[in-house]
């Protein structure tokens, strides 16, 4: 099944990790014959029946949904370390959600929902997850477990940042970007969801992002807007007021007058930004709110398999 199929059918779920579980359950589900493409060996739990073998440990759910034999594997641990980082200021709340919508339709809802789900698909594997949560502060910090306390924890703390009201809040990308890489001292992906909406020196950015390597540190940086508006501009020609929402600035323009120039400049930038990150091997993936959690499993499992 479609994972946006998926999404409209749990939409009616308020609860972040059944969510997560849905989306997880659909896309393993929803894979060619293999129930993982290609990627079984990357599930510690399944391994596949061989005859003769004991039909103790069968998933006969699995084999409900893909017609293949696939037994639960309990003795082999991994020992991958995920650390995921999300950025929560303003601008992450953006667009402002209505009554109608569900919470992961802006980038901070996306931003956690996609975060879930990748700790959904860690705890599968008995993986170590850790978090960030940074804005003008440094909010949040938990180190890599693999812990239920601890996965109950982070959940907890994402369900919190759905529910806090949002306040003017600007972002320190590149202060805490450095502190972060300064705590995770053993081996670990670390996965970023964040606008990139900085201000200021943009070199200095990049050598954040290239402190997040150090110690050999694998960095996926998925980088979350909102295409229709902040990529595309489509607004009509009606004059309009652009608020800054994290400094409060306003400038009142026809949007058509701007679109061409506006458009030019971000693509220049998102294009310079997918070659610096290019050029400093951190894997950069655009993601933009109302699309599929695929890319983002999909990205997560290439990458782990290449995390030699």
């Amino acid at each position: 099944m479609k994972i946006e199929s998926q999404i409209e059918k749990i939409s009616s779920f308020q609860h972040l990790e059944l969510l997560a579980n849905q989306v997880v359950e659909g896309f393993i589900s929803g894979m060619h014959k293999s129930p993982f493409h290609g990627f079984s060996a990357e599930f510690a739990e399944h391994k596949v029946y061989n005859v003769g073998e004991s039909t103790k440990h069968i998933d006969w759910k699995l084999f409900a949904k893909t017609d293949r034999l696939y037994t639960k594997r309990f003795e082999e641990e991994t020992n991958l370390r995920c650390h995921i980082i999300i950025d929560n200021s303003s601008s992450m709340h953006y667009p402002k959600l209505k009554d109608s919508q569900h919470f992961f339709e802006n980038k901070i809802g996306f931003s956690v929902l996609a975060s879930a789900v990748l700790m959904n698909l860690l705890k599968k594997q008995r993986d170590a997850v850790g978090i960030s949560v940074f804005s003008d502060t440094y909010e949040y910090y938990a180190p890599e477990k693999g812990s239920d306390r601890h996965h109950r924890m982070i959940l907890n703390t994402l369900e919190g940042l759905l529910e806090k009201p949002v306040v003017k809040k600007s972002t320190d990308t590149i202060t805490f970007l450095h502190q972060i890489a300064e705590k995770i001292h053993r081996r670990s992906m670390i996965i970023l969801f964040t606008d990139m909406f900085q201000s200021g020196n943009e070199e200095a950015l990049f050598n954040a992002l290239q402190h997040l390597k150090h110690n050999k540190h694998k960095v996926v940086l998925f980088h979350v807007v909102d295409n229709k508006t902040e990529l595309n501009f489509d607004f009509d020609n009606a004059p309009r007021k652009f608020v800054d929402v994290e400094t409060g600035e306003e400038i009142a323009v026809f949007a058509d007058n701007v679109k061409e120039e506006y458009e030019k400049q971000v693509e220049s930038y998102f294009k310079k930004l997918a070659l610096t990150c290019s050029q400093n091997r951190i894997k950069y993936i655009p993601v933009s709110v109302g699309e599929s959690f695929e890319k983002i499993l999909m990205t997560y499992l290439v990458e782990k398999q290449n995390f030699g």
